[in-house]
């Protein structure tokens, strides 16, 4: 069995809104699961779009040496989560199913780890937090959040053409008829020149992205880049105001959120962490799994503890 065929066999599933979705856990690797409580360190990872939790795969070893639990789902809509047809599709679905996991599995402390997509999510995830540390609720605390590349402005989000099509009137339409090879030319276009996905990384992106017929649904998840306007100042000020350890490592060659991303989050985050990737694109953890990994542990090691 190949390491993506057994990154499948080993996820478990919950249900979301009564849905199944696909997540994996460190804890069912290596014994009874740890809550985030009595000193256990629990990290969530979440993805961004169109992949899946498979994109954690090369820091995954790394991560559960370090952190006693590690979580990471599939999204609804995306990898091998349900990916149903009538369904309204947002970021704040999104949190309440990463919420939904945390509590469900005992979890009330909790590291992040975010990509893209997977920024904006973790960015209202802290505005909730914010908003239960105001009112006393320790229900669920988060301890730090390392954020790579994503949207996190929207005036510095330069869309993809695919993306804006998506967006658009004809999305539905652009939905249904996209073929693999648009989808591999605008997927590939956004890693390094030096880092480029290999014919089996694009063939596993595809895959995740089909399966259970998925595609239908981009014009919908898509409109995650609308949502960003609209909660420009609550996720923003989910970052400006939190007193919560951040870091942002991103790929400056990244043409959707590269170096532009980077100098708008040094204007506004006060006192900003951020480790610059000069030669990577906007994967990261996959272009360069060994460099992102030191940045999230050496962050975790200095600034958290």
């Amino acid at each position: 069995m190949d390491e993506f065929a057994r990154w499948r066999a080993t996820g478990r599933r919950f249900t979301h809104r009564g849905h199944q979705i696909f997540y994996r856990d460190s804890a069912f690797d290596a014994g009874p699961p740890a809550t985030g409580t009595d000193g256990a360190r629990v990290l969530l990872c979440v993805h961004g779009f169109p992949t899946a939790s498979w994109d954690w795969h090369a820091l995954w070893p790394g991560l559960c040496a370090e952190f006693t639990r590690v979580l990471a789902a599939d999204m609804i809509g995306f990898g091998w989560s349900a990916k149903p047809r009538d369904y309204r599709y947002s970021i704040l679905d999104q949190a309440d199913l990463q919420e939904r996991l945390l509590r469900e599995q005992g979890v009330r402390r909790v590291h992040i780890l975010a990509h893209d997509y997977g920024d904006t999510v973790a960015q209202e995830l802290l505005a909730r937090a914010a908003e239960r540390r105001h009112a006393g609720d320790d229900s669920l605390v988060i301890e730090s959040v390392c954020l790579l590349n994503g949207g996190l402005f929207p005036e510095t989000h330069r869309a993809r053409p695919i993306q804006r099509l998506l967006a658009g009137p004809l999305g539905p339409l652009a939905s249904a008829l996209a073929s693999r090879a648009a989808f591999e030319r605008s997927l590939g276009a956004v890693f390094g020149p030096e880092t480029k996905p290999s014919a089996a990384d694009l063939d596993r992106f595809w895959l995740l992205w089909c399966g259970r017929r998925g595609k239908r649904n981009g014009h919908k998840l898509i409109r995650y880049m609308a949502e960003r306007r609209v909660h420009r100042r609550r996720w923003v000020a989910a970052l400006t105001e939190t007193p919560v350890p951040l870091r942002l490592l991103d790929g400056m060659l990244d043409p959707v959120s590269g170096g532009h991303m980077v100098a708008r989050y040094r204007e506004l985050v006060p006192e900003p962490d951020v480790v610059e990737l000069a030669d990577v694109g906007h994967y990261p953890q996959l272009e360069a799994p060994e460099e992102t990994l030191a940045g999230v542990l050496e962050f975790h090691r200095t600034r958290v503890g």
